[in-house]
């Protein structure tokens, strides 16, 4: 797939070039597609445990809900830190930082809750454990995903960069439906079991890392140049549009996961457990689709980035506006299918678009912009979904469509 933004998308053809040894030390993907399944899977599993285990300690709703938002602020706030960490320090020191204090953070965690469903730990530590661990897990795997994309724009050329990132959001997608089926088949059996294992994961991962990403020296920025001393803004006018793309698709994404489960409940008369079912039915289509349309941006080499944009926005912004209307569980399933669909041609295309659009010693810098902007989208989407939502159960869905077929339309008519 074609990456070269025109001139008016904020792309820089000279500044996206790489450094001709870049291009040619090949990268094994495989060590970093890995790690960016295993970390998925190990935050994505938290969501489908601590639900059960806030039950079965007792504690209030409100607990797993704070601890969730916790982390998501965390990584909201350290991204473009650990982007910027990542141009001055090199990808892969940062990464292994990140994955290890990720991984004996989760750690802690996992033995804190096993002592508390053993009785050995009051119901006040327990909340403050959950909410304190969540948040450095947020914190630290912050580093991953703004790192992970830099390595691939290190070592993929303009061109190609749309494919190579649309792998690497298959294998977060991936991880979006195998982390909580695997942790809920395993809190079906034993809780504690379940945190222990999603604790392994990204130990796993840092020991691919350390052991299979080859090492590279971060690109010395140019003196007086775009992105030295100052670093990159988070609204520098190069990334306006990949910044706004991700914000708008991750909040589309987070308001449409908050608001299945109710969905699911008021509009088909369903008890809590059956609307359980089908939000998990709905999420599973998600990360199918998901990684269908991002298996064909792989294959169709020749769309520019913009057009992407635009057909998956629209694609997805009339599936989930016909939530609104859908009044069965086979059609929220397709519903969610479609809009998913669309949300696969967007998430690759803004990593790239961003990437194409700045220098190489700034890669980091770009992608923990994107990381941030995404990280504000999962805070405040469940926000603004759970306010709408009391206006109807179809409301959620109307404000969302409405804001992807805007960014559609405005994407289409932006002049060449």
């Amino acid at each position: 797939m074609s990456s070269a933004l025109p001139p008016s998308s904020g792309a820089a053809p000279r500044a996206a070039a790489m450094p001709s040894a870049a291009a040619a030390a090949p990268l094994r993907l495989y060590p970093l597609l890995l790690a960016a399944l295993l970390g998925t899977m190990a935050m994505m599993a938290y969501v489908a445990v601590i639900g059960p285990a806030v039950r079965r300690l007792g504690l209030p709703e409100w607990v797993a809900g704070l601890s969730v938002t916790a982390g998501g602020i965390f990584w909201m706030l350290l991204a473009r830190a650990w982007g910027r960490a990542s141009d001055r320090a090199g990808r892969k020191p940062v990464l292994l930082v990140g994955l290890g204090v990720f991984a004996l953070t989760y750690l802690g965690m996992a033995l804190g809750v096993d002592l508390a469903l053993r009785g050995a730990l009051g119901g006040v530590a327990v909340v403050a454990l959950l909410i304190v661990t969540r948040a450095l897990v947020g914190a630290f795997y912050a580093a991953v995903p703004p790192t992970a994309a830099a390595v691939i724009a290190d070592h993929t050329p303009p061109a190609s960069r749309g494919v190579v990132m649309a792998k690497l959001g298959s294998a977060n997608a991936l991880g979006m439906v195998a982390g909580p089926a695997a942790a809920g088949w395993l809190a079906s059996r034993d809780l504690g079991l379940a945190l222990y294992a999603a604790a392994a994961l990204p130990a796993i991962a840092f020991v691919l890392i350390a052991l299979r990403l080859p090492a590279r020296a971060p690109v010395a920025a140019p003196a007086g140049g775009p992105g030295g001393k100052g670093g990159i803004g988070l609204w520098d006018a190069r990334l306006r549009l990949p910044v706004l793309t991700a914000f708008i698709a991750m909040a589309s994404v987070a308001v449409a996961q908050v608001s299945v489960g109710f969905f699911a409940i008021d509009r088909f008369g369903l008890r809590e457990e059956e609307g359980a079912r089908v939000a998990g039915l709905a999420l599973t289509a998600v990360g199918c689709a998901l990684i269908l349309s991002q298996q064909l941006v792989m294959r169709l080499r020749g769309v520019p980035p913009l057009r992407w944009v635009w057909v998956g926005a629209l694609i997805s912004g009339l599936g989930f506006l016909s939530v609104f209307w859908i009044h069965s569980q086979a059609a929220l399933l397709a519903a969610y299918g479609c809009a998913a669909f669309g949300m696969g041609f967007i998430f690759p295309t803004f990593q790239a678009m961003a990437a194409n659009a700045v220098q190489a010693h700034e890669q980091g810098a770009a992608a923990g912009n994107l990381s941030a902007a995404q990280g504000l989208g999962m805070v405040l989407g469940p926000l603004i979904g759970t306010l709408v939502y009391r206006l109807a159960p179809g409301a959620p869905y109307a404000l969302v469509g409405a804001a992807l077929l805007t960014l559609s339309l405005s994407v289409a008519l932006r002049p060449r």
